[in-house]
């Protein structure tokens, strides 16, 4: 009768370890990175699309060099729509977007021009690793 008791608990204890597995499932995090805007609409696509296949996601899109373009004031992509209306609707779906000051100040960019829904960071790139190593993000560059 022990060995049977035993083996119950094991069986027990085993579900529970499964169920208890299953019920914490991580938060996905993701930064998607955009050093060249001719990829921006590409960028956005991929997020909505992310967005909509996991809508618990967190995402922060990047952006340094070339890449801030499509988040200056008046940018518009090769059909000659805005992109502020979809930066404006993937930040009301919790969507983060953050340019590189150096590049800015490189490029003698006045910071004004920056679209208000993105943040400036200091360092494009260094925002990249410390989402990584820090915060535990996975890294997409569309």
């Amino acid at each position: 009768m022990t060995i049977l008791r035993r083996w119950f608990a094991a069986i027990l204890l085993s579900l529970l370890s499964c169920t208890a597995a299953h019920g914490a499932q991580k938060e996905e995090k993701v930064v998607y990175h955009v050093n060249d805007a001719s990829n921006a609409t590409a960028a956005l696509r991929n997020i909505r699309n992310h967005l909509d296949a996991s809508p618990q996601v967190t995402i922060v899109l990047v952006a340094h060099g070339p890449g801030i373009d499509f988040l200056l004031d008046g940018a518009i992509d090769k059909q000659g729509t805005p992109y502020d209306v979809a930066v404006r609707e993937l930040v009301k779906r919790g969507v983060s977007f953050r340019v590189c000051n150096n590049t800015l100040q490189g490029r003698n960019i006045d910071r004004q021009r920056v679209l208000p829904e993105a943040v400036i960071v200091p360092s494009g790139v260094a925002e990249l690793s410390r989402l990584q190593a820090q915060e535990g993000y996975v890294y997409i560059k569309p």
